[in-house]
C-alpha cells in the first residue's frame, strides 16, 4: 500500500509540473528549469552522501575501533540481503541515526554517539533494520526524483509568478486569476507531495526495518526515547535540507512545525509497530 501510494504521489507530482509548465506558457522555459532541476539532483544523487556525512561531521568506524556497532550492522545486513554499507558515527549527543548512498552497493549507516549510550542492544538492531530498510526499499532514489519533480515545479512557479504566464493566444490565453492562484499554489503543493511521499517511505521503512530486525517492539521502544530526546537534545549543525534523512527528524517543532515535518507522528508509528505484533 506504501509503495502504490508513492508511485501515486509522484505521478501527481508530475500532472503539476505539466500543468504549471503548460501555464507558463514557452516549452523552452519548461526545459530549462526541467534540466537546472535535474542537474542539481543529478549532483546530489550522486554527492550528496559524502556532503551530509561531512556536514554533521561524521568518521568512518571499523570493526577495530567499533566492534559491537559493525558486528550488529554486519548481522543485519546479511539478514537483509544487503551489502556490507559503510559505518559512521557522529559525535553529537542527540540521538539519531540516518543512512544515506545512492543504491546498496554505496551505501552508509550513520548513528550518533548519543543513540549508543542511549538505546538497548536490541532498541539499537531496530534502528539499524530501519536504516537498512531504506536502503533496500532504495528510498534516497525516490526521494532525488520526488525532489527532482518538486523542485523543477517550485522554480517553473516564480517563473510564472515574476514574469507572467503564456500570452500566445493560439492557445487560447486562460484565466488569469486560476493561472494567479496556480502560480502560487502549486509549488506549496508539490512541497506537501513531496512530505507526503517522504512519510510513506517512512512507514514502509518502519515496517520492513521491523522485519529485519526480528521485534517490532525493538523499534516502537526505541522511537519512545528518540522522540523524547529530540525535543530536549539539540543537533549541532542540522538544518531543514537534511532533516529527513534522520530516523526522527532532529529539529524540534510545535504542532504547525510537525504538519509540515517530512516525517509522520511518532504516535502513529509506534501504534503501528505495536499493531503489527498483535496481528501475528
Amino acid at each position: 500500500m506504501n509503495t502504490l501510494k508513492t508511485f501515486f504521489l509522484l505521478t501527481l507530482l508530475t500532472i503539476l509540473f505539466v500543468s504549471l509548465g503548460a501555464l507558463l506558457g514557452g516549452k523552452q522555459g519548461m526545459t530549462i528549469a526541467l534540466v537546472i532541476a535535474i542537474g542539481m539532483n543529478f549532483f546530489s544523487y550522486w554527492f550528496s552522501d559524502k556532503i551530509v556525512l561531512r556536514m554533521y561531521g561524521a568518521k568512518e568506524v571499523s570493526e577495530e575501533n567499533a566492534p559491537e556497532l559493525f558486528s550488529m550492522v554486519r548481522m543485519l545486513a546479511q539478514r537483509a540481503q544487503l551489502p556490507m554499507p559503510k559505518v559512521y558515527m557522529m559525535e553529537q549527543d542527540q540521538p539519531n541515526a540516518f543512512a544515506t548512498g545512492r543504491n546498496p552497493n554505496h551505501a552508509a549507516v550513520a548513528v550518533t554517539t548519543g543513540i549508543l549510550r542511549m538505546l538497548t542492544r536490541e532498541e539499537l538492531s531496530g534502528v539499524i533494520g530501519h536504516e537498512l530498510a531504506h536502503v533496500k526499499n532504495r528510498d534516497i532514489l525516490i526521494g532525488t526524483i520526488a525532489a527532482t519533480i518538486a523542485g523543477a515545479i517550485s522554480y517553473l512557479g516564480h517563473m510564472a509568478f515574476f514574469f507572467g504566464g503564456s500570452s500566445d493566444d493560439e492557445e487560447g490565453g486562460g484565466n488569469p486569476i486560476a493561472g494567479l492562484l496556480m502560480m502560487i499554489f502549486a509549488p506549496i503543493a508539490a512541497l506537501l507531495v513531496q512530505m507526503a511521499i517522504s512519510r510513506s517511505r517512512e512507514y514502509l521503512a518502519d515496517e520492513s526495518g521491523a522485519k529485519i530486525a526480528g521485534n517490532p517492539l525493538y523499534l516502537a521502544g526505541a522511537l519512545k526515547k528518540l522522540a523524547y530526546a529530540a525535543g530536549k537534545i539539540p543537533m549541532h549543525g542540522g538544518n531543514e535540507a537534511t532533516s529527513h534523512l534522520f530516523i526522527v527528524s532532529p529539529l524540534s517543532g510545535g504542532s504547525i512545525a510537525n504538519l509540515f515535518s517530512t516525517h509522520p507522528p511518532i504516535e502513529e508509528r509506534i501504534g503501528r509497530l505495536e499493531a503489527s505484533t498483535r496481528r501475528h
